[in-house]
């Protein structure tokens, strides 16, 4: 694995269905060397597996989950087909999972059931998970301690996908437990302070970035669809928050994603 790396990016999406090949081609000249395809309910989870399969020029993987905000309308028998699904070997995490009290498309006790069962899931398959957290930092910590005291001794349990919370308790739990961060484009939005004062606070061996293309891009690309290579602009912000070189925050973001995800860029994704 060379270059940067998105650990969190949806090119599924129909917004990347016209030049999905030149995505990955301005991504490669950007020096991103790796992706990680990231499903939010059963359709995108297969997508994610079966794109990371057919897309060639560097690294892509694959994590299978159902979103907070998608849970209400699973069904057992779509957790039952996701608990397939992330036994193929080209799926390297479970998620996206986690628990969002902002949207109220989901009943929080049946978020909490889903979060619980993603976990598991995880402890059993020895993934990590990617979590999603709006609004509900207090029920998400307890629930990720509660997981990583049951994991080995080993690499992260999971990562705090674009990590949102100003609140310094929160994160210190979360780091406590064993948990990588990572940030993505509102890192580097104007008013960002208090984000940014959070970054500070990682220690870079926990430190991850991303996209969540097609959302949420960085400046100077705000109200453009996200992709891909601008994970730099991310990840160009940060070097500078952290006084590093962006070739310095690269090989160390790279060395925390090979410990995070073990299994991406080490095995070819089989089709679903």
């Amino acid at each position: 694995m060379t270059g940067l790396v998105d650990t969190h990016a949806h090119l599924m999406d129909p917004a990347f269905d016209a030049d999905r090949v030149q995505v990955l081609e301005r991504a490669a000249a950007a020096g991103v060397g790796a992706v990680l395809l990231v499903g939010y309910d059963l359709p995108t989870s297969r997508a994610a597996l079966e794109l990371a399969s057919t897309l060639e020029g560097m690294a892509v993987g694959a994590a299978v989950g159902i979103h907070p905000n998608a849970a209400a309308q699973a069904t057992d028998a779509d957790f039952a087909a996701l608990a397939g699904l992330a036994r193929h070997r080209g799926v390297v995490a479970v998620g996206e999972t986690g628990l969002d009290y902002y949207r109220e498309h989901t009943p929080p006790a049946r978020q909490r059931d889903a979060l619980a069962w993603h976990l598991r899931l995880a402890e059993e398959l020895g993934l990590p998970v990617i979590i999603h957290n709006r609004e509900a930092d207090g029920d998400v910590a307890d629930a990720l301690e509660a997981s990583a005291a049951r994991r080995p001794a080993g690499p992260p349990p999971g990562v705090l996908h674009c990590f949102s919370s100003t609140d310094p308790h929160y994160l210190e739990r979360m780091l406590q437990a064993g948990y990588a961060v990572s940030f993505a484009g509102p890192l580097t939005f104007k008013s960002a302070a208090a984000l940014r004062a959070m970054a500070a606070r990682v220690p870079l061996e926990r430190l991850v970035v991303e996209t969540d293309c097609p959302y949420l891009s960085p400046v100077p690309h705000r109200g453009q669809r996200n992709e891909p290579a601008f994970v730099r602009d991310t990840a160009a912000c940060l070097a500078d928050l952290r006084g590093l070189t962006l070739a310095a925050l690269a090989d160390q973001l790279r060395a925390n994603v090979a410990h995070l995800f073990p299994k991406l860029g080490t095995e070819e994704p089989t089709h679903a």
